[in-house]
């Protein structure tokens, strides 16, 4: 994969000095070399190291085991109180590289574990009975562990009857619905039919997911324990072990190197389900959707070194079939006509497009808003020919300025951050110049990272879309275009509240070459540095707060970072000296205004506020009646009210939406193509949030 593993998660470099030395001894090596390095680094460079005491080992024998077994289906009590001997020694095997209490728990878990397939099949081959009065806690956190086995075996079938019982009573909703509306293509089935139905689906999905535990290795199960130390010194430092680390890559790039095939696991096949446009499969031409992979070679295997899939997982032959850009890989297919092909395909770089900027031009006439959405703050791994978020942003501008839209709405709803450098740049080009953000790490000043590029790519007025789920880097971003009053944010009543700053250690690097025979490693993402604003305040656990605040499902409901047990502290520092923005700011106090008089007399507003008050009080409601009867009539009931909140978050007057002008003949270039746009514009027309943000971005004009 990509042999760039070092860019910054909104931090500066990282410089460790590892030359400590490592521990020796073939058995486990793999771990040691992996715990020692985990403890070294987070006790040498962490933002805000910890004590590593008794105090440290009880919460980290708590998180353990509440990741192990976070719905208590798995484990005793006994099984607890018998690793209890463990709670205050974890310090002391965390400092010695040790996993003795890793490795007696999860033999624990691993035993429980092959008892619970067991449970599950015998409780699914038998008819539940949905006559008698039984409950179910959905609240994990209000129970036990289980006293002995046959409490446990009780849970799983409680579990089981109440996922069940969920199955069955949508379908006979739905068959009394077409009843009802003389739906002849509905058939009818009897309730034992449907009830066997539920069981046979409930099978398939638990074996599926046993299947896919099984198929976890030693590593990614050292990889919970590692986190479940990690997590102790904030929530965001993470060990990612060799093929998390590559899926978190992935996930900040939007892009890998592979052959650009989505895969689907069909009973003892890996199958393809979509061909993604423009990568290597596609340009070679021969792999269709629902061909069945069965097996994979590499340019240089003979040929009988080719790895078979039947029976294989999806996470499994993802190994095989990725690589690096260049590689050629050779798969064996079954045709849907039940012929067999060879396929050789040279790897290269496929895009995740919805990871990337985009734009659309709202509005007509002299009412044309441009509007820019931005999923993540992503960042390019593989060279100038690739996407960088900032670049691609201010393409998308340059494209609405030949449009001559009056203004521009950033929506960075759901976008939860990306690189320090990435929104630096991006908000480089909404001002002229200056500080963006501070950042300070333990026992130093706080050092001021501005946009020193002179001059704007877009001066005109600025829209910002925010939600509860816009963190980190779009926090830096909404918290820089307030605090310079440079424009307008839009919104949940915060955001996330994430004012932390991580960098990624690639741990095959922090080791020297006597030990390749242990790699890889993964990777560790490590705090090392709080973000402030530039007016001094950090958006850590308070977020950014919108000039306009628009009611959403969480107006009742705490969310955020605040929420997280191990979160750092809000503080403050002194402000860095900026020039506020002037152009066109006369105009806010009235746009402002005009909006929370819109919010106000919306009907719709209204009931998404009533919405969020039911949601929080159907929250509460924690435990399920297994009675069909009870149980049939509580979601009649439940659906009854619900149908007044249908389409709440759709207006009733659709947004004009059309391409930008440049951007037609991509759009039109395939049916593809056509049928992607027409979905997007389609979810523009009618978002009430986005209307509203429109309806700002013209009063600022």
């Amino acid at each position: 994969m990509i042999n760039k593993f070092k860019y910054l998660l909104l931090g500066a470099v990282l410089a460790v000095g590892l030359a400590f030395s490592l521990p020796h001894g073939e058995e486990s090596k793999k771990d040691k070399v992996i715990v020692n390095l985990v403890y070294n680094v987070l006790n040498t460079s962490h933002f805000a190291p910890q004590v590593i005491n008794d105090d440290f080992s009880s919460k980290v024998f708590d998180h353990f085991i509440e990741s192990l077994d976070y719905n208590k289906r798995f484990l005793l009590a006994s099984d607890v109180e018998g690793l209890e001997k463990y709670r205050t020694k974890l310090d002391d095997e965390f400092k010695n590289s040790e996993l003795n209490f890793f490795d007696e728990a999860f033999g624990v878990y691993d035993t429980r574990f092959n008892n619970a397939k067991g449970y599950f099949e015998e409780i699914l081959a038998e008819p539940f009975d949905f006559t008698v009065e039984e409950s179910f806690e959905t609240d994990d956190e209000k129970l036990e562990y289980a006293k002995d086995e046959a409490e446990l075996k009780e849970r799983w079938r409680l579990y089981l009857k109440q996922r069940a019982l969920g199955r069955i009573e949508e379908d006979m909703h739905d068959q009394e619905k077409a009843l009802a509306d003389n739906d002849t293509t509905v058939d009818q089935k009897t309730f034992a039919e449907l009830e066997e139905k539920a069981r046979e689906k409930e099978l398939e999905l638990h074996e599926d997911w046993f299947n896919n535990l099984e198929d976890l290795e030693r590593i990614d199960w050292v990889g919970v324990y590692m986190n479940s130390i990690t997590n102790i010194y904030d929530p965001h430092t993470q060990y990612f072990a060799p093929e998390r680390k590559e899926d978190f890559e992935i996930s900040m790039t939007g892009q890998l190197e592979g052959i650009g095939a989505q895969l689907q696991q069909k009973g003892d096949y890996i199958t393809i389900s979509k061909i993604i446009t423009g990568s290597a499969c596609w340009k070679q031409g021969d792999l269709e959707e629902g061909d069945k992979i069965l097996k994979v070679a590499q340019e240089d295997d003979k040929e009988d070194e080719a790895v078979d899939l039947v029976g294989m997982s999806v996470r499994k032959a993802v190994k095989y079939i990725r690589g690096p850009k260049g590689t050629e890989v050779i798969l064996t297919v079954q045709k849907l006509d039940g012929s067999k092909m060879v396929v050789p395909i040279v790897r290269d770089v496929v895009e995740l497009e919805a990871t990337f900027a985009k734009s659309a031009v709202l509005g007509e006439g002299d009412d044309k808003i441009g509007y820019i959405r931005l999923p993540k703050f992503y960042v390019d791994f593989y060279g100038d020919s690739n996407h960088n978020c900032a670049e691609d942003v201010k393409a998308e501008l340059e494209k609405l300025k030949k449009d001559n839209v009056k203004g521009v709405v950033l929506d960075l709803r759901n976008n939860g951050g990306g690189t320090l450098q990435g929104v630096i740049d991006i908000v480089g080009l909404f001002i002229d110049q200056g500080p963006v953000v501070q950042v300070k790490a333990p026992g130093t000043a706080p050092k001021v990272l501005s946009d020193k590029n002179k001059g704007t790519t877009y001066d005109g007025p600025l829209v910002v879309m925010v939600n509860q789920f816009s963190a980190s880097a779009s926090e830096i971003f909404a918290a820089a275009i307030q605090d310079y009053n440079r424009g307008i944010i839009i919104g949940s009543k915060s955001t996330f509240g994430k004012g932390t700053v991580q960098n990624i250690l690639d741990m095959d690097r922090a080791v020297n070459f006597t030990y390749n025979d242990v790699k890889p490693l993964g990777a560790l993402k490590l705090t090392i540095q709080k973000y402030y604003r530039v007016n001094g305040g950090t958006p850590q656990l308070k977020g950014v707060v919108p000039e306009i605040i628009l009611p959403d499902n969480y107006n009742y409901i705490e969310f955020g970072e605040k929420e997280e047990e191990f979160a750092l502290p809000y503080d403050e520092i002194a402000p860095a000296k900026y020039t506020e923005w002037k152009e066109g700011t006369g105009a806010y106090a009235k746009a402002i205004k005009n909006s929370n008089k819109r919010v106000k007399d919306s009907p719709k507003f209204a009931l998404i506020d009533e919405y969020a008050q039911w949601l929080k009080d159907e929250r509460e409601n924690t435990v399920l009646s297994l009675n069909y009867e009870t149980y049939h009539k509580e979601q009649d009931e439940f659906r009854e009210e619900s149908k007044k909140y249908d389409n709440m978050r759709k207006t009733d007057d659709s947004i004009m939406v059309a391409s930008n002008t440049v951007d037609i003949p991509m759009w039109d270039a395939t049916e593809e193509k056509q049928k992607e746009r027409d979905r997007w514009f389609k979810s523009l027309k009618k978002d009430l949030y986005l209307h509203e943000a429109f309806e700002v971005a013209k009063d600022l004009k």
